[in-house]
């Protein structure tokens, strides 16, 4: 059993927090939010993420977890000390590291004893080094080393990620104390990767990058099969059968959100360019992603005219499935330049209808799906929950004022969902080719013309 002291419970720290806990480990969690402390306290969850509160309550009742606002509480006599904190965007896209500054003050005042302190949070590079210093000045010859170790949780499945990791990264300039680190995730028992500091920081900002690169790309294939009269899910599928390419994150839809991509994307954009480097694929990556709501809300005026006066019935608020984040949530963009162009907003989330009230006041939240179809000119369906799978859509129709769907996950097939009656426009997909003659033909001799001009 080792003493841990996590800092900061936000979505990475909290799991951090009770699954090491689950592991028999000792943990103080420390948190300032005295609002947030209480709900710990008690057994509660303050986010939504399957599976966690009910570890939370079993390792709160066992005694191997504990939460304080006190970091004399935790740090001085903790074998290992994570910092989970936030790292906002400040407003020219950097990451705003004041949370990281102040919690690695405080952990540096709070330090007794040896200890080796892991940066979790996604830091810009350099951040580690910068640490170092900071609880250096703080605890003066006190012994520590640093240690980045940068998570990869997906939400709505972190409890799974946690504790079946496809890696677990390290970087240290001390390689000793990286070897206590894997040493600790050791009955995980995962591949471990043990590199330098910097390097460590990117793998985690170049990971994400990628991840959402692919979901831009697939967008972009996707509103080239709109023009072309082709099936992007067709396509995917075949791209995805290719080992080289694989499956994941192939999915065309409305974009990636969430508290990781769009931060992390345009966080690595501006160190970049900040260095001198020209990030053109990084940027494509972000503008892609923005034009991708944009046209969606196009593909509902082409099909319904214009919005002002009408009912636009959606569903689903989260970014993903699975939680009740709202941070940089597609249904934001769409239901606020909807609002601005004077629809009415009817809505439902299985669970993120309390955080989306506070950023959408203005929309009508419903009980159930069928409630947000009544009267409603169009539906969207905007975050891929398994409940929307299986509707029923006969009883849909007779509440809508109007059959039409606009499918912004590809959850449904396009063919079953225009037999039952509807109008139907996913992304990529169900759109009508153009009729026989006014396609645009291109001959083999257009392309040795083409070609030749090259």
């Amino acid at each position: 059993m080792k003493k841990i002291c996590v800092v900061g419970t936000g979505y990475v720290g909290l799991v951090t927090g009770v699954l090491f806990a689950d592991l028999g480990n000792d943990v103080t969690c420390i948190e300032i939010d005295q609002r947030k402390l209480g709900i710990l306290r008690s057994g509660k969850s303050p986010i939504y993420e399957p599976g966690l509160e009910e570890l939370l309550r079993r390792n709160l009742d066992a005694g191997r977890i504990r939460f304080t606002d006190d970091y004399d509480a935790g740090v001085p006599n903790a074998d290992f000390v994570f910092i989970t904190v936030g790292t906002p965007m400040n407003d020219d896209g950097s990451a705003d590291l004041k949370y990281v500054e102040a919690a690695a003050r405080s952990v540096g005042r709070a330090l007794r004893n040896p200890s080796v302190i892991i940066d979790k949070s996604t830091v810009p590079v350099g951040t580690g080094d910068w640490v170092t210093d900071l609880i250096k000045r703080e605890a003066g010859d006190k012994p520590f080393a640093v240690v980045s170790n940068p998570e990869f949780l997906r939400e709505g499945s972190a409890v799974t990620d946690f504790q079946r990791p496809d890696r677990i990264v390290l970087g240290s300039l001390d390689h000793e104390a990286a070897e206590k680190v894997a040493e600790l995730h050791a009955p995980l028992q995962a591949p471990v990767h043990i590199t330098d500091l910097r390097t460590a920081e990117m793998i985690k900002y170049a990971s994400n990058a990628f991840l959402a690169t692919r979901i831009s790309f697939i967008n972009e294939i996707a509103s080239i099969c709109e023009q072309l009269g082709a099936d992007v899910k067709e396509v995917a599928r075949g791209m995805g059968a290719d080992k080289r390419i694989g499956p994941h994150f192939l999915d065309a839809g409305i974009g990636y959100g969430g508290s990781c991509f769009p931060k992390d994307v345009l966080a690595l954009h501006h160190m970049a360019a900040s260095a001198g480097c020209h990030p053109q694929l990084l940027q494509a990556v972000m503008d892609i992603n923005r034009d991708t709501r944009m046209s969606f809300i196009t593909k509902l005026e082409n099909v319904l005219g214009d919005v002002r006066g009408k009912t636009i019935g959606v569903l689903g608020l989260a970014f993903k499935p699975n939680t009740d984040d709202m941070r940089e949530a597609a249904s934001v963009t769409i239901i606020e330049t909807l609002t601005e162009r004077g629809a009415q907003i009817r809505a439902y989330d299985p669970v993120a209808m309390e955080a989306a009230e506070k950023l959408l006041p203005d929309v009508l939240y419903c009980a159930t799906p069928y409630d947000v179809a009544k009267s409603a000119d169009a539906l969207l369906i905007v975050t891929e929950w398994n409940e929307f799978k299986q509707l029923d859509f006969e009883r849909l129709k007779r509440f809508m004022r109007r059959p039409i769907i606009l499918d912004g996950r590809n959850i449904y097939d396009p063919a079953v969902i225009e037999a039952k009656g509807f109008t139907y426009r996913g992304v990529g997909r169900g759109v009508p080719r153009p009729a026989r003659g006014s396609e645009v033909e291109i001959t083999p001799e257009d392309l040795i013309e083409v070609y030749s001009a090259d």
